[in-house]
């Protein structure tokens, strides 16, 4: 049986040879997010859960059917300077962005 460890915060996990969670799915990539799949009652809550979870460096893609701009006024109210938005698909079927936080410092 292996043991657990814990640890006050990632560096410390990082500096004691953790290498995350056990899951198999480490940071590779860019992860892409249909937000259509996501019941539209909680959308905005859960794309913003998901951009709380991001690292500093890191990014992923939402995909939408239309151009989220509401959802890009919130983010900017909410988290003004944190991320950088790149267009990478402006319809007229799918609107693709890469919204990537910025690094601290």
């Amino acid at each position: 049986m292996s043991s657990i460890e814990i640890h006050r915060n990632r560096e410390d996990a990082g500096a004691a040879g953790g290498t995350g969670c056990a899951c198999g799915g480490h940071d590779e990539g860019t992860p892409e997010v249909d937000v259509q799949t996501i019941p539209h009652a909680v959308r905005h809550a859960a794309i913003f859960g998901m951009l709380d979870g991001i690292r500093p460096g890191f990014a992923l893609i939402l995909s939408a059917t239309h151009d989220p701009v509401p959802l890009l006024q919130q983010l900017d109210e909410r988290s003004h300077g944190i991320f950088d938005v790149e267009y990478l698909d402006r319809g007229p079927e799918r609107w693709r962005l890469h919204i990537r936080r910025r690094p601290v410092g």
